[in-house]
């Protein structure tokens, strides 16, 4: 079975929804975001998340200090490098690590092979934007590619057309955030209708 993220909440009632439709990670942005949380907000946010829902924290191109103190402070049990991080720098850390690689072309799945992560997200290339487009990218392309850790898919993704993600990619996790929004803001009956879609 899929596995579902719900990333960028940053609302009490944010908290409220996930806990009454159980996906199995949420996310809390970390980086600069429409949807940023600062570490006391996402303490506090945390405080309320039921403990069966795993946390990753979402960062990109921070010093290792930053990234460890906020993990410490919020309990994150993933961290998720979005920006220009090394194999290195990602192999630092005690948790589990998950790293965005943004797909252009076929040329971007080259990158890949140099990490070793727990996960492997696939995000929409957008220039200038480090994810968070609400694009998809063509994915027959990912379709060949020879696979290690989790397959995590992103970009674009919503009720409409994540049953087909998970069909051509069978990914091991879908990762939503504005697909499941309605004016920059989460909506209930969108992520509704999206978790169902994928556990149907």
């Amino acid at each position: 079975m899929t596995k579902i993220k719900i990333c960028g909440l940053k609302r009490k009632e944010d908290i409220q929804y996930v806990n009454q439709l159980q996906p199995d990670y949420v996310g809390f942005v970390f980086a600069r975001s429409s949807r940023q949380v600062d570490l006391n907000w996402a303490r506090e946010l945390v405080k309320d998340l039921d403990q069966q829902i795993k946390k990753v924290g979402i960062f990109q191109n921070m010093k290792k200090e930053e990234v460890d103190a906020v993990a410490e402070g919020c309990g994150l049990d993933v961290l998720q490098f979005h920006g220009d991080e090394e194999p290195d720098y990602c192999k630092a850390f005690q948790r589990q690590v998950w790293k965005a690689f943004r797909i252009k072309d076929k040329v971007s799945f080259r990158q890949m092979q140099q990490y070793t992560v727990a996960g492997y997200l696939l995000d929409t290339y957008t220039g200038g934007q480090y994810g968070g487009s609400g694009k998809t990218f063509p994915w027959e392309m990912a379709v060949s590619i020879r696979r290690r850790g989790l397959w995590i898919v992103a970009g674009g993704l919503h009720a409409g057309n994540v049953g087909e993600a998970i069909r051509i990619l069978k990914p091991d996790i879908v990762d939503v955030s504005s697909g499941v929004e309605e004016n920059g803001i989460k909506d209930f009956n969108k992520m509704k209708n999206f978790i169902e879609n994928v556990r149907r």
